[in-house]
């Protein structure tokens, strides 16, 4: 009895252990299946992070190449816009600058011609001062000799009255000579009579008619003849 108490015990405990050891493999068996289905998961999320990565760095460096070669692109087209530029600009420096050198050139040009009409100027000028001064002068001397013709005239018109005066002293002398002379019954041969007088030549010469001892006779403009004695006075000349 105590043996068969046993063995059910043992059969119990057996059946028991075994149940156990099933459940615990079953459990097992499960929790194996978990752990494996999440390393699957784990693994499947490890490769598609990794593919993830992958194709991250993929397209990263396929965006870094395009990058790279859109800035060479623009890099060259940078450089070719620059060298245009640049060419351009030198261009237009060469330009301004031959445009500056022939400005330049016109201005000096221009400072020489300046300088030479300054200096033309400047002569007139001086001619202009010089000849001022000569018609300043020879207004003076035209003074001067309008005073000495108003003196000469006054002299002229006193020298003419006193010609007028001689002449007609002269006519009543050669009038009484004349009678004189037709009471002569001898023949007197015909001279010449110098009548002197202080009368001055005049400043516009007369008509020369002939000569006389040397001297060259003048004809007035009423007729009588006379010739300018050393004393510069007009010595009149008749016939009896």
């Amino acid at each position: 009895m105590k043996k068969l108490f046993v063995l059910c015990l043992a059969l119990l405990f057996s059946t028991s252990f075994y149940a156990q050891d099933a459940a615990i493999a079953k459990a097992k068996s499960k929790t194996e299946k978990a752990v494996s289905d999440k390393k699957a998961k784990a693994d499947a999320l490890k490769a598609e992070k990794l593919a993830a990565k992958k194709d991250a760095e993929k397209s990263a460096k396929a965006e870094a190449k395009k990058a790279e070669s859109d800035a060479k692109k623009e890099a060259a087209k940078a450089k070719k816009e620059a060298a245009a530029t640049a060419k351009s600009d030198a261009a237009d420096a060469k330009k301004e600058a031959a445009a500056a050198k022939k400005a330049a050139a016109v201005a000096k040009k221009e400072a020489a011609s300046a300088v030479k009409d300054a200096a033309v100027i400047k002569k007139d000028a001086a001619a202009a001062k010089k000849e001022a001064a000569l018609i300043k002068k020879e207004a003076a001397t035209a003074k001067k000799d309008a005073a000495v013709s108003v003196k000469d005239a006054a002299v002229a018109k006193k020298e003419a009255a006193l010609i007028k005066k001689n002449a007609e002293a002269a006519k009543k002398e050669a009038e009484a000579e004349k009678t004189v002379a037709t009471t002569k019954t001898t023949k007197v041969k015909a001279s010449k009579i110098e009548k002197v007088t202080t009368e001055k030549a005049p400043k516009v010469a007369d008509k020369v008619t002939g000569e006389y001892n040397g001297n060259k006779v003048y004809t007035g403009p009423r007729g009588g003849k006379y010739y300018i004695n050393k004393n510069g006075n007009k010595t009149y000349i008749d016939r009896e």
